[in-house]
């Protein structure tokens, strides 16, 4: 148990794949607090897993499919997590895709549709969510997305990735304006490179692991429960004075010019 309580604080977290997801160890941390917790996952495809995965939590977890690309659905998701708890404190975005084809090879080969399909569901994603949850954000509340150092910088094999993620760090600071006169807090976690099964299917996936490790201040990669525990204090109201931030949990690796 860790000394933050969010005992009486509800939340949905969006991004469960499998235990090695972040967001589940997000989801795991936020629920050891005390949190009241729904969980959305993208499709039945993934939704046997998800529900084994908060099975010993107790109670009846909420676990509702959501496909993020279809703003209605994200609507309904919310409305029926918002009606079952009477409001929403917490929202966890951790959400990204991109055709396998264009995360390798030359930046400029991505198709329309796949610079498209990559932004839509990386970080467009993330406002009718925010849109939607505010709604039931009556006692303010704080949102957390997950990025990645490729929003400032070029890392080969990441390619569109990279874009997405620029265009949900500008996304968490527009919000952030929206929100901040409802107490509603937005902010990101630039996490270093992390196994899941997303990193998988980066084409120097590797490369970036070994570098990081190499040259960051800490010699060393960092871990999930890392971001985890950095996720408790942004979800908490220790951070009540934070908003429109990129948190940095890279060991240092942002700060280094080689």
């Amino acid at each position: 148990m860790y000394p933050i309580d969010l005992s009486g604080k509800t939340g949905i977290v969006f991004g469960i794949a499998n235990h090695r997801s972040i967001a589940w160890a997000i989801a795991q941390i936020l629920h050891e607090a005390g949190a009241e917790l729904a969980v959305a996952y993208q499709n039945e495809r993934v939704r046997g897993t998800v529900e084994k995965l908060v099975a010993d939590w107790g109670g009846e977890t909420q676990t509702i499919e959501c496909d993020v690309s279809d703003d209605a659905n994200v609507e309904r998701a919310i409305q029926q997590v918002g009606d079952t708890f009477g409001k929403i404190d917490i929202v966890v975005h951790s959400i990204a895709f991109a055709d396998r084809d264009d995360l390798g090879g030359a930046y400029m080969k991505t198709s329309r549709e796949g610079f498209r399909m990559a932004l839509d569901v990386s970080a467009y994603s993330l406002l009718p969510i925010a849109r939607s949850a505010s709604n039931y954000m009556t006692e303010g509340g704080s949102i957390l997305a997950m990025t990645f150092q490729a929003a400032e910088r070029v890392f080969p094999g990441y390619n569109v990735m990279g874009t997405a993620k620029a265009a949900l760090e500008n996304a968490v600071k527009q919000l952030a304006s929206d929100l901040g006169e409802q107490d509603v807090r937005v902010n990101a976690i630039s996490a270093g490179p992390l196994d899941t099964l997303s990193s998988r299917v980066i084409s120097k996936y590797r490369d970036m692991k070994r570098v990081h490790a190499e040259r960051s201040p800490m010699n060393r990669n960092i871990t999930t429960d890392e971001v985890a525990k950095t996720a408790l204090f942004l979800c908490s109201d220790l951070s009540s004075g934070v908003t429109g931030e990129v948190v940095h949990v890279d060991t240092g690796y942002n700060i280094m010019g080689i």
